[in-house]
């Protein structure tokens, strides 16, 4: 776009500086301010200082949630209506391209437009070409792994993608076929952004996102970090989830009373292990749990380098995770998931002692996932609360909702229109650079950040989610969900979250009309976004 179409600023701008930072499948409690045990100190000071949010939702899965929090949107409309990895059948279809479309404008193009300064450095997953990358959507640096996971050493390429290791990485909009043999991810990505504001000739306000790619598996930190959770985790899942439950609870972030739901999964119970596969099970949350501090300490270093350089105190800075914590068994996908296994099984020492190493390939499972989502139900790609219920929490001395607790519904398409007019920048509408984009569905949080609204979203509105087949509408504190078998009913339930946030008492029965009306409501949500339940013709 010329520059004489865009809303520069031929002065100094006062307006506030944005740091986006994404944990990829990081769970509800894993930090301290949060819940957690894993030593989180400078989240854990970001989160205090700032506004906790306890009913902040996402979509099910990493790019779903992507694609809505950089456009404000709906994921089906957005062009992720599902992840064509797992779900390749569905590719052609209107908003299932896999890719950010052209039916929606980013809001680093419309902060770019208006004179902002827009990095990134991190996972994208939105697009796997240059066409699509960071660089084509508004981004004016940026360093990006392409595709949804990778080794976190470099040492190998996505075991999906034979083609992908000269493809992966991306800065600005040259492929980078080559990492430095330090590589770790989030070291990398954190080194990256840095090296991005140290390299600012001008005073432009900055739009800064930060998505790592940990704690996604594999399981994989320093050797260092490992060894200071050694033993910590000994007791196993269940002992941990109710840990989590009482430190959730003495910080008021649960009710006290709360019922959780009961762990659902497939593979064996605590007791049921031998003691090898218990020391297994135990180490790969040690690695998991030395991934988390290592975020931690990288975002650390950009916080004290916002600091010393004196833009912290001008800059909004949200955390959050894209979706629940990750509960799958990644072998078991039925795309790709039989070449997880065989790379494993050939190229992999998964040995006790070598364990998150880099020729390491982990994952820690549904029990210590349901761990980290406790009190709510299943985990992440699935409509239920433990899959969309995420860790979030919003920092800016500015605002008059600071050091407290917020219980108000919010998604991730809010953060567009929130970072918009905190930036005194209006959406286009329906059209932007001659084409007809869509309307954001998030609503901007910026008067109620600011004291002079009780909540975010009216009681009348309706959120939709469908991801794989499940599917969520919720209004005010009513929520329907429809979980496919084995760990659904398949069929719809109701639930009143207000007094059942762990979705344990199925109302369905005994409100049928409350049933009908949330049906009526996911119905209007399907025709407006472009759902699909089954792939289209060929």
């Amino acid at each position: 776009m010329a520059a004489s179409s865009r809303q520069q600023s031929s002065v100094r701008d006062k307006r506030p500086n944005f740091l986006v930072i994404v944990a990829d499948d990081l769970g509800f409690s894993d930090i301290g301010a949060f819940g957690g045990e894993i030593h989180t100190p400078h989240l854990d000071g970001l989160a205090y200082a700032g506004l906790r949010f306890t009913d902040f939702h996402t979509a099910p899965a990493c790019s779903p949630t992507r694609s809505m929090l950089l456009t404000g949107t709906d994921h089906h409309i957005a062009g992720i209506g599902t992840m064509l990895e797992i779900a390749p059948e569905f590719r052609g279809a209107p908003g299932y391209e896999g890719y950010l479309n052209e039916r929606v404008v980013t809001v680093t193009e419309l902060l770019r437009d208006a004179g902002y300064l827009t990095l990134m450095s991190g996972k994208w997953h939105l697009g796997m070409s240059r066409e699509t990358s960071p660089w084509a959507r508004g981004f004016m640096r940026s360093f990006a792994l392409l595709p949804g996971a990778a080794n976190h050493y470099g040492a190998e390429a996505l075991v999906r993608m034979p083609a992908a290791r000269r493809r992966m990485y991306m800065e600005d909009s040259d492929f980078a076929e080559n990492l430095p043999d330090n590589f770790y991810s989030s070291d990398y990505f954190t080194d990256k952004l840095i090296d991005y504001f140290e390299q600012r000739t001008d005073d432009l306000p900055f739009f800064a996102y930060l998505p790592f790619s940990a704690p996604h598996w594999p399981l994989q930190a320093p050797e260092d970090l490992i060894a200071k959770y050694r033993g910590r985790y000994d007791a196993g899942p269940e002992v941990l989830r109710q840990e989590r439950l009482k430190r959730m609870q003495s910080l008021g972030l649960c009710p006290p009373n709360v019922t959780a739901h009961p762990v659902i999964a497939e593979t064996k119970e605590w007791d049921e292990l031998s003691p090898e596969e218990r020391k297994i099970s135990a180490r790969s949350m040690e690695v998991y749990a030395a991934m988390v501090e290592r975020i931690d300490w990288n975002i650390g270093r950009v916080v004290e380098y916002l600091r010393k350089t004196g833009e912290l105190d001008n800059t909004v800075v949200v955390f959050l995770s894209d979706n629940g914590a990750e509960g799958a068994i990644a072998e078991a996908f039925p795309v790709f998931g039989p070449l997880i296994g065989e790379f494993v099984r050939t190229q992999c020492d998964n040995s006790l002692d070598n364990i998150g190493r880099s020729n390491s390939f982990v994952w820690y499972g549904p029990r210590w996932a349901q761990a980290a989502t406790a009190p709510s139900r299943l985990y992440k790609a699935f409509t239920a609360e433990g899959g969309i219920r995420v860790v979030a929490f919003l920092t800016y001395p500015g605002f008059q909702r600071q050091q407290k607790i917020s219980s108000c519904f919010t998604t991730v398409m809010d953060l567009t229109p929130t970072l918009l007019e905190l930036a005194g920048i209006q959406h286009p509408g329906t059209s932007y650079e001659g084409r007809e984009v869509a309307r954001m569905r998030g609503r901007s949080m910026a008067e109620y950040l600011r004291g002079d609204a009780a909540t975010i979203h009216p009681a009348d509105q309706s959120t939709g989610w469908e991801l794989f087949g499940h599917r969520g509408i919720r209004q005010g504190d009513w929520k329907a969900v429809f979980i496919l078998p084995p760990q659904g009913p398949g069929r719809w339930q109701l639930y009143n979250l207000a007094n059942d946030l762990g979705e344990t008492n199925d109302l369905a029965a005994a409100n049928p009309d409350k049933l009908s009306e949330l049906l009526r409501l996911w119905e209007a949500y399907v025709e407006q976004t472009g759902v699909l339940l089954v792939p289209p013709a060929k």
